[in-house]
């Protein structure tokens, strides 16, 4: 298997790897997901629903902004409707939900979404929670997954090409796992990165990445031009 410079594994997926369409199936959680949103983030003010679903069936839970949390919560539940693939010796890695944290600001509606420019987070999110699936892999914290090969800007406006899984730092620690009697499932922020960010990451391990996010306050919520941490 390749490895980076810094010694962890890089996993190759082409397109015609991609297992085909499966009707989704699984062992929903739900309710334990809200449950668990409302308890440690906030009311869900909507479920964005999936009316055709591949593998396992995806929604997405909307936390509205509020005074004390001024920005968009959007958190997937079914990602552990089926475990992942997990390698050996990481057996109580195979269950995870992910989530993203979007400035108040940012449209968010049926209407809005026909713009890829509002669409695309909401998008990755649902690209990432699946993709562990369609390609009998696994995700968890330090992954990174780029758009592409070579890796190209997720929209117009933004030059962001690339996801990392992170605990989110935007929560409080009891919200990070969920452990029900059947299975524990983990919750990841997504972190969209730069190229030299990247680089560097692949360089050096994702802990190198930690200085430059303090320095510049990288956290949870998306920020379209934020400073490139490592320049």
């Amino acid at each position: 298997m390749e490895k980076s410079a810094s010694g962890a594994p890089i996993y190759k997926y082409e397109e015609n790897t991609r297992r085909e369409f499966e009707v989704a199936s699984g062992d929903s959680s739900i309710e334990e997901i809200s449950n668990h949103i409302e308890k440690h983030v906030g009311k869900v003010d909507m479920v964005f629903h999936e009316i055709i679903s591949d593998k396992v069936h995806l929604d997405v839970h909307w936390v509205k902004p509020t005074p004390e949390r001024p920005f968009h919560t959007l958190i997937t539940s079914g990602m552990s409707d089926k475990p992942m693939n997990a390698p050996e010796g990481m057996e109580d890695a195979k269950y995870a939900e992910l989530s993203i944290c979007l400035p108040k600001d940012w449209k968010i509606s049926e209407e809005d979404f026909k713009d890829e420019n509002n669409y695309w987070p909401i998008r990755w999110l649902k690209y990432m929670a699946r993709f562990p699936h369609d390609y009998n892999t696994w995700l968890w914290w330090g992954h990174t997954v780029p758009n592409g090969n070579p890796a190209e800007p997720f929209a117009e406006n933004t030059n962001l090409d690339t996801m990392l899984l992170l605990p989110g730092v935007m929560f409080e620690k009891g919200y990070h796992q969920l452990v029900l009697p059947h299975k524990t499932i983990s919750f990841f922020a997504l972190i969209p990165l730069y190229k030299e960010e990247v680089e560097l990451k692949l360089k050096e391990g994702v802990e190198a990445l930690f200085e430059g996010f303090n320095k510049h306050q990288v956290s949870d919520i998306f920020q379209l031009d934020r400073p490139n941490t490592v320049l």
